[in-house]
Order: structure tokens, then C-alpha cells, then sequence
């Protein structure tokens, strides 16, 4: 017995332990009402992290004389809000947390002003530019200062805080040009660079394996400079691989990698590495386009068109739109850069805002594999096709690249994809006649209606083909790997997709089958010896403006990672050959596609030549935003339409489109009314986003 109870009381130690800083931590700050107040700047100006449209403002606090040298600009505090006045002082509120944003010697409020209630650390976060920065991205994006803070600015972890971070490395000299010389105007992009200047560019990056280590110099160059430099990619695998390129031309120290998978502690760390200085350069995912780098000198963002570089969060801030602000506030350099040019790199091309950074055609057909298009059809009439899904100029592609001693990629839209619907016939996409909107059925006996302004359209027929067939339908990459199993005995078959996702696979014959954006590269950089797209018309067929251009960025990601022309390297597209994607494929034009689809959204009003939101909720909630809003005099209401159940509940969706320079008249007019809807107490929330990447 007397073991039990001593095992018992040891058991007990630490959770009272745990009790008890629970306990404190929670424990709720001093009052100090009555307290002596800072004889200079007493009063702390704050932006209360308190989400709500409707004090999506400053408020001013007193400063008692014990906090006055640590309530500095920038820093954490907590404060009550919504407190009463009782005698003469405010008391009781909530507490919530802040950040002090100025100093004043009087406020412009006339009544008493609640003293600050705690400093949570004297440790600066929000610099003045973050500020900035933090609010214009708010406005664009019709959302609260608080909410794109909670984005920009990492949870505190006080252990990571304590630690000094070390003292600012040697500036590195000007690098050579490198990987940069196969491009006309890479050299002088980086001399612009070294020299201190801001140049911008849509790069067109060659495939291969060099792309990381051409952003590395661009970074080195911007440090010659003295001033700092910041990378954004879509995913991890990219990040470890242009962190490599960093260290290898830099050493270790130089740049600060912030990633999600590094705990809170660690991550803290890192961003704080950045903002104390010590570090310059910053690489990592969407979260690290707010990092605080000091004296910005380039920002670059890779694979803009990434649908992961869209933030989920409120206000839902694109990396691309945030770098674009940076790089205007701060006077910085902007690259992006990709496999593929979005229609919004296009754009700032034709406008004249960034120069085109390309290759030549000769150094493009020598590094690019050679692409083959073969149709579905084709398919579907052969017989090796039967047995592995692959028409026999696949079949043969891949049964010499394995013979070779290489393996093979094999692209494969996930089973789910549900495309848009299109002719049976030529595959021309089925589009409303009102609007140009993608028609869709809920079911199979469903009719048809357009999934922008609803719009029925029970008459349709082909407008290329006269066709009344329609398809939409896909095999998945779990399918797909066990019938090449089968096809290509003793032969090892390895997935890449949502359940597990391999970041290299070895140079040995191989089958490997990925999902679109999942594609491992090749150890040792050597390339895969053959890469198979497959059921391309269900890319280009999917319910969105932007799947011509999704489809290529993912077919050159895809393709980029296979060896050149001039090494037997080949890419099989199973598409219709006269799709302007896979001739963009074929001609490895991606920057001229783009060219030709800003051109055509231009002509039909669409983003980004126009600028459009989303509102989305139940019917009753999106009729009452639209009968509230006023909208700026040419803005159009595309819908609502009926939008996918949510947690069982009807919704409904409307699209609200404005021209060129009225976006801002548009946020303004969303945000006036949300916040009128919350002043009368309307209980349904309204879900609002600016631009969004998926509009049917």
C-alpha cells in the first residue's frame, strides 16, 4: 500500500505542477487604475486583435509610468476592451491582445482612456513598413488590419524570444552569372541587382534542375547590394531544394528558412533572426510573404500560379498581389518565376511594369525534352490501351526510356477531378451563351445551367461540331499504378500523391505515378528518361476560367523535370493536339500562351483585365449583402447560383465583376456593406473574397 500511495503522490507532482503554470499563465494582469502615468508620450495608440469589421480601427490607452520604457512601437500588449466609465475611470472589459502602433503626448478621444493593462514582451514586431503594408493589404482585400496581423506575425513562444540571435554575417560578393548566362537578359538582371537597383521580371525558367540555383544568385546579388532578399514558394520540397542552393553559394547562416513543419519555437526563432537583422534573406511558403526583412531589395515569387500560394485564411491575400504591394512600398526588385507565366505576369509584361526574362529559342530546344501528342481517341482505339491506358506511341516512349535505365513519370489528374462539361465529340467546353460561364449538371439526368448567372440551358448543342454529347468523367492514380503493374512486369511502381507524397526517387528503371503538382524529382539531378501525361482533356476540361493555364503550369512542371531532347528525353501528352495548351506544350511557349489568354480575357471582361470578388452563404444571407451594397455604377452581379451544401446547409454563390481601377470602390463597397449587415444584427455570415482563384 504504502508503494501505491508513494507511486500516487509522484504521479501527482507534475500534474500539479502543470496546474499550477497553467494557473499563472492565465492569470489575469494588475489593474492600474490609479497608477502614476508616463510623464512623456503617455498615451499608446493600439490595434486591438479583434477581428471585426466594425472596429477595424485604433484605439488609445494610457501608458502607467512602470510600462513607459517598455510600451514601445511595435510591441505586445494586452488591453481591456469594452470598458465602462464608472466615476470617472474606465473599468472591467475583456482583455484581449494588441500591438502598440505610436506614442502620442494626447489623444484626440475626449474621454478617459483605459490604462494599458500589460507589456507582453519588449520585444518589437511590427515594424512601421509592416504596418503599412498589413493595412494596404487589408483594404485590398476588403478585411480587418487584425486579421492580416495574425497572418503576418507569428504566435509568440517566450523561450525562442530569450534567446540572442547572432550578429549579421558578411556581405558576399557580386556572384557570377551561372545558370543566369542562358538568358539575354540574365546577366544584366543580376549586375541590376549588385548594383542596387530594382528591376522586375517575369522569368520564364528553362526545365532542368538549375531553377534553384538561379534564385540563389539572385539572392546573393541582392546582398551585395547590402540590402535583403525574400523567396516564396508553394511547397516544401521546394523550399529545401532552393535552401540548398543558398547554402551551397552562401555557407551556412546567411538566410533564415521559415517553414510551417518547424514547431512554434523554432519558427519563432527563425522570423525572429529576420527581423533583429541578423539575417537579410528569408526564404519559404506563403506565410513567409509578410517576413520582415530589412532594407528589401527583391522579392521573389516562384510558381505563381500555385493555387497554394492563396492564402485560406480571411482576408485570403495572394502571394503574388502582397509582393507586388511589398515591392511598391518598399522600392524593391520583383521576379517571379516559373515553369509557366500566369495571365497576371502577362499583364504586367504588356503594361510595361516588369520585363520578360527568356530564353532563346535555340537554348530552349536544347535543354526541353521532345514533346508528342497523341488523342484520347487514339486511345481508346488501341489495343495496348486496353490493357494499360496507354496508346502504343506511350507504350513505346516508355518501354525504351525503361530500357534505357530510367525512370518514367507518369502524370495522372486525381480521380475526383470532376471537369467541367464539354463536347463528346471534339471536346470543345460546353459554355453559357449569356455570360460565357461553364455549364455543369448536379446529376447525371440533371439539366443544364450555367454555374455563374444560372442561366438554363436545355437547348445546347456544339458550337464547333454540332454535337449533343457531353463527357465528364476521370480515372484515378491508384488505378492507374495497378494496371501498369500489370503491363510492365518486375518493373517497380511508385505513388506520389495525397496520401503520401516522395520528394526524389532513384535513377533506376522505375514507373512512377503522380498526381498533378506531386511530382518527385530525380536523385542526382539527372531527370526522368520519359514522362506520360494522361488524360489531359480532364485537366483542361475543369469547371474554372483559369484550366487552360492551370494544365499547362502543370504539365511543364511536370515536363521540366525530364532530361532534354539531346539526352533521348520525350513527354507524351494524351489531349486534342490543337488544344492551345498542348500546342504551348509542344512549342514550349508558355509566356506566348499567356499573351494570348490575357488577350481573350480582355475581350470578355475577365479577371485580371476586370477585377471580381465572390460573396457565398445561405440564399437569404447573399440576398440581403446584394440588397444592401452599393456598387460602383458599371459593376455586374453574375448570379447567385446554387454553390456546394455546406455542413448540410443550402448556399448560394454570386459573382460581382467591376473594370479596370474600380477594385478598390469595390472592396470599400463590400466591406461598407458587411458592416452594416453586422450594425442591424443580421445573424447569417456572409463568406467575401477579393479576386478569387476559383471562379468557375
Amino acid at each position: 500500500m504504502s508503494s501505491t500511495q508513494g507511486s500516487d503522490e509522484a504521479g501527482a507532482a507534475p500534474e500539479q505542477l502543470a496546474f499550477i503554470r497553467e494557473t499563472v499563465r492565465r492569470a489575469k494582469p494588475r489593474t492600474w487604475h490609479g497608477a502614476k502615468r508616463a510623464e512623456h508620450l503617455p498615451v499608446a495608440r493600439v490595434v486591438v486583435d479583434k477581428g471585426v469589421l466594425t472596429i477595424d480601427k485604433f484605439f488609445d490607452y494610457e501608458v502607467p509610468a512602470a510600462m513607459a520604457d517598455d510600451a514601445r512601437p511595435g510591441v505586445r500588449v494586452r488591453v481591456r476592451f469594452g470598458a465602462r466609465v464608472v466615476k470617472g475611470q474606465r473599468e472591467g472589459g475583456e482583455l484581449h491582445d494588441g500591438f502598440i502602433v505610436e506614442r502620442l503626448e494626447k489623444s484626440d478621444f475626449p474621454g478617459p482612456l483605459a490604462p494599458l493593462a500589460q507589456v507582453l514582451s519588449p520585444e518589437p514586431v511590427l515594424t512601421p513598413q509592416l504596418l503599412r503594408l498589413c493595412r494596404t493589404v487589408a483594404d485590398r482585400y476588403a478585411g480587418t488590419l487584425a486579421d492580416v496581423l495574425q497572418l503576418a506575425v507569428p504566435p509568440r513562444h517566450a523561450k525562442a524570444e530569450a534567446e540572442p540571435s547572432p550578429p549579421p554575417g558578411p556581405l558576399p560578393g557580386a556572384p557570377q552569372p551561372g545558370g543566369w548566362s542562358r538568358y539575354p537578359a540574365g546577366p544584366d538582371f543580376l549586375a541590376a541587382l549588385a548594383a542596387g537597383g530594382q528591376p522586375r521580371a517575369v522569368w520564364t525558367a528553362l526545365p532542368g534542375p538549375g531553377w534553384p540555383y538561379e534564385i540563389a544568385r539572385a539572392v546573393a546579388a541582392t546582398l551585395a547590394s547590402g540590402r535583403g532578399a525574400l523567396v516564396v514558394l508553394p511547397e516544401g520540397r521546394s523550399v529545401a531544394r532552393v535552401d540548398q542552393a543558398l547554402t551551397e553559394l552562401l555557407g551556412e547562416g546567411m538566410h533564415a528558412t521559415l517553414a510551417a513543419d518547424l514547431g512554434p519555437r523554432e519558427r519563432y526563432r527563425r522570423w525572429l533572426t529576420v527581423s533583429r537583422g541578423s539575417v537579410r534573406a528569408a526564404i519559404g511558403t506563403r506565410a513567409a510573404m509578410f517576413a520582415p526583412v530589412h532594407d528589401l531589395g527583391l522579392v521573389v515569387v516562384w510558381s505563381d500560379g500555385d493555387s497554394s500560394h492563396s492564402d485560406p485564411r480571411s482576408p485570403h491575400p495572394h502571394v503574388r498581389e502582397v509582393a507586388l504591394l511589398r515591392a511598391a512600398e518598399e522600392g524593391a526588385g520583383v521576379l517571379l518565376g516559373g515553369h509557366a507565366v500566369t495571365v497576371e505576369g502577362a499583364q504586367l509584361v504588356s503594361t510595361g511594369w516588369a520585363r520578360p526574362l527568356v530564353a532563346d529559342r535555340e537554348t530552349v530546344r536544347q535543354v526541353a525534352p521532345r514533346v508528342r501528342t497523341v488523342t484520347d481517341q487514339d486511345q481508346h482505339r488501341d489495343a495496348a490501351a486496353q490493357a494499360a491506358r496507354l496508346p502504343s506511341v506511350a507504350w513505346e516512349v516508355a518501354r525504351e526510356a525503361l530500357a534505357s535505365g530510367g525512370p518514367v513519370l507518369i502524370q495522372v489528374p486525381r480521380r475526383g477531378y470532376v471537369p467541367r462539361l464539354s463536347c463528346g465529340n471534339c471536346r470543345t467546353p460546353a459554355r453559357c451563351r449569356r455570360c460565357e460561364g461553364p455549364l455543369e449538371a448536379s446529376a447525371a439526368d440533371a439539366p443544364l445551367r450555367c454555374g455563374w448567372c444560372g442561366e438554363g440551358a436545355a437547348d445546347w448543342h456544339c458550337q464547333e461540331c454540332g454535337s449533343f454529347r457531353l463527357r465528364a468523367q476521370v480515372i484515378g492514380a491508384r488505378r492507374t499504378a495497378e494496371e501498369l503493374g500489370k503491363a510492365f512486369p518486375r518493373i517497380p511502381v511508385r505513388t506520389s500523391g495525397r496520401d503520401a507524397v516522395l520528394a526524389t526517387v532513384p535513377a533506376e528503371p522505375a514507373l512512377v505515378i503522380s498526381t498533378p503538382g506531386a511530382e518527385p524529382v530525380v536523385e542526382g539531378g539527372s531527370g526522368y528518361a520519359a514522362a506520360l501525361l494522361l488524360d489531359g482533356w480532364a485537366l483542361l476540361g475543369r469547371p474554372d476560367l483559369r484550366a487552360g493555364e492551370e494544365t499547362l503550369r502543370l504539365w511543364l512542371t511536370a515536363a521540366a523535370l525530364v532530361k532534354p531532347s539531346t539526352e533521348g528525353g520525350a513527354v507524351v501528352v494524351v489531349a486534342e493536339p490543337t488544344a492551345r495548351p498542348v500546342q504551348a506544350l509542344v512549342r514550349w511557349d508558355p509566356l506566348g500562351h499567356a499573351g494570348m489568354e490575357l488577350e481573350e480575357r480582355a475581350q470578355l471582361h475577365f479577371p485580371p483585365v476586370s477585377r471580381m470578388a465572390s460573396v457565398s452563404g445561405s440564399p437569404a444571407a447573399v440576398a440581403d449583402l446584394l440588397g444592401l451594397i452599393r456598387l460602383p455604377s458599371e459593376a455586374d452581379v453574375l448570379g447567385p447560383v446554387p454553390a456546394p451544401a455546406l455542413r448540410g446547409e443550402e448556399q448560394e454563390r454570386a459573382l460581382l465583376r467591376v473594370p479596370p481601377g474600380q477594385g478598390a470602390a469595390l472592396a470599400t463597397a463590400l466591406k461598407a456593406a458587411q458592416i452594416a449587415r453586422i450594425a442591424l444584427r443580421t445573424p447569417e455570415a456572409v463568406r467575401v473574397r477579393i479576386d478569387p482563384t476559383d471562379i468557375g
